[in-house]
């Protein structure tokens, strides 16, 4: 393993923990980020200023995270557009189809121990290694 950090992951791990535990307890809603997003759309008062504030913070962090000066990688920048385009249509498409995302079903569901998270958590882990398998071998994209 090359990349292996553990303390920046056990930390990383705590507040993606923290932040969906705060938002149940608060605000009685599950994190996952896609039903986050999609709930922006049709616009409904009482629910978007929380949901454009979390994905803000998404944002926001990242983009702190970057700026630290001790953080040293570099981003990736040789991706085609179009297929960046493709992976994050296809990706919207299979969370409305799942009902939720990574966070949703493999943060929030897997904690409160439902089987359909657990379902859906196991064929995304199964189809993450399928696109790296077809990627890297078959397509001879790093």
């Amino acid at each position: 393993m090359q990349n292996f950090t553990p303390v920046s992951a056990l930390i990383g791990g705590s507040l993606i923990g923290s932040s969906a535990v705060l938002l149940l307890w608060l605000n009685g809603r599950i994190a996952g980020i896609s039903g986050i997003f999609h709930g922006l759309y049709p616009y409904q008062r009482k629910d978007f200023l929380w949901r454009l504030l979390f994905l803000a913070g998404l944002i926001i962090g990242s983009q702190i995270y970057y700026l630290l000066p001790q953080i040293h990688f570099i981003p990736r920048t040789n991706y085609s557009v179009n297929l960046l385009f493709l992976a994050g249509l296809l990706v919207g498409i299979g969370t409305k189809l799942s009902g939720g995302c990574t966070s949703g079903h493999g943060v929030c569901g897997i904690a409160r121990m439902s089987i359909r998270s657990f379902t859906a958590t196991g064929i995304f882990f199964i189809f993450g290694l399928g696109t790296v398998f077809f990627m890297r071998h078959i397509w001879g994209i790093s």
